[in-house]
């Protein structure tokens, strides 16, 4: 396996014995040791090979689902196992016509034989019967006992009885032999040994067997690929049912080996390829033991096994034995394939099953996506991440150090170009000695040159964006706080790595196509993934609140920046209700307003609509959206720097904190419980009793403590003060929600057990007042569920992407438009008290797609064919009083290859009509898979607080089931018409009856 001779020297131009060395010798093949004299290196190149002894079936076609080898021999792949390993002969040739021919002969022949056996069995029952009659006369003749008579006369019967049975049996012997060989055909399997022996002996002139790979190839190298072609053509054009869908699959084998002009026989394999001996290194570790790669141990297996073969077959063993040393050379030779694809897998030390050469390629850790796919890359960095407030939208923080290792080779050529350095050697030495003019340099060389940022999980493709870098001390990449949701990190700890684009085509696509100021919109919904969030939405709410009896009240001031000199002095409050004049869409107007309001109005655009009330998350979204909508790009990024910079400016002015007596417990919360505690109470001992059972007590204790947590957190929402931090916090949407909120201040209310039934006896206690040992307890499994649901469905939702990718990654937009006129009929609007309104699944059933005809109403187009589906033109259709409108659809779509435009209708992320070339299946793929991954991660926000709608994760489980759409196990019945249902039993069994409603015959 390692030998010299066969794969190279191990040390450069010296051959084994060092008879000859140096490089002088090149090509030399020593006379001593018979090593050539060449580089080490062909040890990594050259391939040896096996010469096996018997032939040995390749596991790949024989196993693989569809088995190949079955479906063009068209044998099942059981039938296949037992002739492979031995367990059962297959006929290989039959001579028909010969058999044909002497069959009178034969049977003749038979009929003789059965004679001479009917003869010997008559003449031997003749001879023992002879035989009784004369031991019974001597009997009576001594006068013997009755007994010994009886004894004699039953002895002599079972011996008749037994020559009976032995012809019997030699008698249906030769009639199965002969049955089966009339009707023996090629192909045929007899796992008798024995029928097949006596057959082979009494007509072996007429046919031809064998077992193990040696018959599969012989059956391989006789097989008529056209004959069964046209057979098979035939058979699926006009076959019915099973015969012809098996006809289509077995047809697209023949073809495959029809049109590549390979030979069936070259499945069966007669020599074994060895790969070279570097590629499956044996090393000396320190205590002298070894340390080798699993194909060594598996190519030694085989290499044991074809020479104990070779040795028994030059022997003239008997082949019972030699049969079964080819079975175990097969298997050998499986193994080193495909180790555990059959049986057992082979283990090594340790009970581990053996990296065969499928393993080394298939699966996440294999050749093709560890080292192809996922190759490392040069010009890359990774750091941990921190903010940096002071970021604009398209730019991060790149530590200087980082910064020069990434762009050496540009910073180099900048210092030779500016005549700094004589040469790139010289340069390379000022960069490592990092002197001041390199910084320079850097700082030129970096300016108008964006780098990619990338945070893995990559679920989606915002994971990846581009930013110009801003050169910054210490050792942590800054990013933007806005684009935070994008990437979904957070600075806990989190890493990025810096990918440097090095081609102009590679720069112009970041700087054009992934900058992240022209990523605002998400790809999956339309809807601006940067909007501010946390202490930006807080200070905002705070900023924009208004709030009664403040300093200052009722003042009136000539301009915003007179209303902030005011407020430096603090003779008026942000949130007092003031008259201020201001220039609202080019005139000036006095408006009754607050401070902050006019201040937040500062930033946006000036001919967007004056913002007039408490701004909270909700609101802001609504906001960027509306600018994402009607502004260009550069001013929507403009607009979300100031918004940010306002946000954290003003939560810092706020000084909103969160102290432990800001945690308000609800003055009534004992009284609430007590009365309810007493209704439990009452539930309990009419349990007792034996009025309810164990499951009723159950329900109505659950429903009487899910009352009496939603009292006491009404009573705790009602109790906050509005100016409280907590209350702000979680009313504007900058972080928490009610939920959190009742667990800190209100009670816990009732929690799951590790089943994920919910615990009748609720925790009553909350955070601030601290939980006793007991409830303590019961809290640990909710808790810990969410911890344990995290890490194990996170890899489902990982793997429900990789598939939808798979399955989506084909379509792409190929053209404009196809020209269809079909399309889907859709709602926009329903009605409610006798007006038309939008109805709430526009977002995701029109919103963005074509309209596929004109649209009138009351005898005018209020939309042409071909218009995009946005807000504006929903909003104008439901003023018009259309209800429902025909759009067109990717799944109505005409274009030969991939989709069209018009039919996919907007790009979700760039809120235009989507560009020709857009991958739009992965970009579908993303957009289910990115929330699947976040549902699994949901469990771990609550924790584990039973929640109305139950355990969150069956989100995810539930969408694998949609796009599998698998049969259910049980199929219930859909009734035809809509009725009352009636059930009818009787012997016969159970009738459901529906009484249709309109009066019609039940069904």
């Amino acid at each position: 396996l390692f030998d010299e001779k066969i794969f190279g020297p191990t040390r450069d131009w010296e051959c084994y014995c060092g008879k000859y060395k140096r490089v002088r010798f090149k090509g030399i093949i020593c006379e001593r040791c018979g090593v050539e004299v060449t580089r080490a290196k062909v040890r990594r190149e050259r391939m040896g090979h096996i010469e096996l002894a018997a032939p040995v079936t390749h596991i790949w076609y024989f196993k693989g689902v569809p088995s190949r080898l079955g479906y063009l021999l068209d044998l099942a792949p059981k039938d296949l196992e037992k002739v492979i390993y031995f367990a059962a002969y297959m006929i290989t040739e039959v001579d028909a016509e010969a058999r044909e021919e002497d069959l009178p002969q034969l049977e003749k022949k038979l009929a003789n034989d059965r004679k001479k056996v009917e003869t010997r069995r008559d003449v031997d029952l003749d001879t023992r019967t002879k035989k009784l009659e004369d031991d019974t006369a001597e009997l009576e003749a001594e006068d013997a006992k009755s007994d010994v008579k009886r004894k004699v006369r039953e002895a002599a019967e079972r011996e008749l009885k037994s020559i009976r049975e032995k012809s019997e049996k030699e008698l249906e012997r030769m009639e199965s032999v002969w049955t089966r060989f009339k009707n023996l055909k090629v192909q045929d399997l007899e796992g008798d040994e024995n029928l097949y022996r006596e057959m082979r002996d009494r007509y072996g002139m007429y046919f031809k067997g064998d077992m193990g790979a040696a018959a599969i190839k012989h059956r391989l190298e006789t097989f008529d690929l056209a004959t069964e072609h046209k057979m098979l053509t035939d058979l699926s054009e006009n076959g019915k049912g099973a015969k012809k869908t098996r006809a289509i699959k077995r047809l697209k084998v023949v073809n495959a080996f029809l049109t590549t002009s390979n030979k069936p026989a070259s499945m069966v394999l007669d020599c074994v390829p060895v790969i070279p001996p570097d590629l499956r290194p044996m090393v000396q570790l320190d205590g002298g033991r070894f340390a080798t790669s699993d194909l060594n141990d598996l190519y030694r297996r085989v290499i044991n096994r074809n020479n104990r073969l070779k040795r028994l077959a030059d022997l003239g063993a008997p082949e019972i034995i030699v049969n079964n040393e080819k079975r175990m050379l097969q298997e050998a030779v499986d193994a080193l394939f495909d180790n555990g694809r059959r049986g057992r897998p082979v283990t090594g030390p340790g009970n581990r099953a053996l990296k065969s050469l499928s393993d080394m390629l298939k699966g996440k850790q294999g050749r093709f996506r560890q080292n192809l796919l996922g190759k490392r890359v040069d010009y890359s960095g990774r750091s941990v991440i921190v903010v940096g407030p002071q970021l604009k939208l398209h730019q991060c923080g790149l530590p200087k150090q980082m910064a020069l290792e990434l762009f050496k080779p540009f910073v180099m050529k900048r210092l030779v170009d500016l005549n700094h350095a004589q040469n790139i050697k010289s340069a390379k030495r000022m960069v490592e000695r990092s002197r001041s003019v390199v910084w320079d340099v850097l700082e030129e060389v970096i300016a108008e040159h964006p780098v990619l940022l990338n945070r893995a999980p990559t679920l989606h493709r915002l994971g990846i964006q581009a930013f110009e870098p801003q050169l910054i001390e210490g050792k942590a990449i800054q990013i933007h706080p806005l684009v935070c949701t994008a990437f979904n990190a957070d600075f806990d700890g989190d890493q990025m790595a810096v990918h440097v684009p090095l081609s102009a085509e590679a720069q112009a696509e970041a700087r054009i196509l992934m900058l992240s100021s022209n990523n605002i919109l998400s790809p999956a919904s339309g809807r601006p993934l940067t909007a501010p969030t946390q202490d930006m939405v807080l200070g905002l709410y705070f900023l924009t609140s208004l709030r009664d009896k403040q300093v200052g009240e009722g003042r009136s001031f000539t301009s915003v920046a007179e209303g902030l000199m005011a407020y430096e002095q603090q003779s008026v409050s942000l949130q007092a209700k003031i008259k201020i004049r201001l220039n609202i869409n080019g005139e000036t107007v006095t408006k009754e307003t607050t401070l902050g309001r006019a201040i937040f109005n500062e930033v946006l655009p000036e001919t967007f609509p004056f913002v007039d009330y408490d701004v909270t998350k909700k609101a802001l979204g609504a906001i960027v959206d509306n600018l994402a909508e009607s502004y260009p790009k550069v001013v929507v990024a403009k607009v979300l720097d100031d918004l940010k910079q306002l946000g954290f400016t003003w939560a810092t002015r706020a000084g909103a904190t969160i102290g432990i007596v800001d945690v308000v417990t609800p003055a009534r919360k004992r009284e609430i419980l007590e009365g309810y505690e007493t209704k439990a109470d009452k539930v309990q001992s009419q349990y007792e009793k034996g009025l309810i059972t164990d499951d009723e007590r159950r329900q109505e204790l659950i429903e009487i403590w899910t009352q009496a947590t939603n009292e006491v957190a009404k009573e705790m929402e009602d109790n906050f003060p509005r100016t409280n931090p907590v209350w702000m916090m979680v009313f504007s949407g900058a972080r928490g929600n009610m939920m959190q909120i009742r667990q800190i201040a209100g009670m816990r209310g009732l929690v799951a057990n590790p089943k994920g039934e919910i615990i009748p006896r609720p925790i009553k206690s909350n955070f601030r007042e601290g939980l006793s040992v007991l409830e303590y307890f019961i809290s640990t499994h909710g808790a810990r569920k969410g911890l344990a649901d995290t890490a194990l469905r996170t890899a489902d939702a990982g793997y429900l992407t990789r598939r939808l990718c798979d399955v989506a990654q084909d379509v792409i937009i190929r053209e404009e438009d196809c020209g269809t006129d079909r399309g889907l009929t859709l709602k926009i609007g329903n009605i409610v008290n006798g007006k038309l309104t939008r109805d709430d699944y526009v977002e995701t059933s029109i919103y963005g797609r074509t309209l596929s005809e004109d649209v009138v109403a009351n005898g005018e187009t209020v939309a042409a064919a071909g218009s995009d589906l946005g807000d504006r033109v929903i909003n104008k259709l439901i003023d018009a009083g259309v209800s429902e409108v025909k759009v067109r659809s990717i799944l109505t779509c005409d274009s030969k290859v991939g989709q069209c435009s018009k039919c996919y209708g907007r790009s979700m992320a760039s809120g235009k009509l989507v560009d020709v070339g857009e991958a739009v299946g992965i970009i579908a793929a993303q957009s289910i898979g990115e929330p699947g991954t976040q549902l699994t991660m949901r469990t771990f926000h609550t924790g584990g607080a039973a929640t109305a709608s139950g355990d969150i994760t069956h989100g995810l489980p539930r969408v694998v089931e949609l796009f599998e759409a698998r049969t259910p196990k049980g199929v219930a019945p859909i009734a035809e018409a809509a009725g009352v249902v009636s059930f009818l039993e009787d012997a016969k069994g159970k009738k459901i009856i529906v009484t249709p409603e309109d009066g019609g015959e039940a069904v």
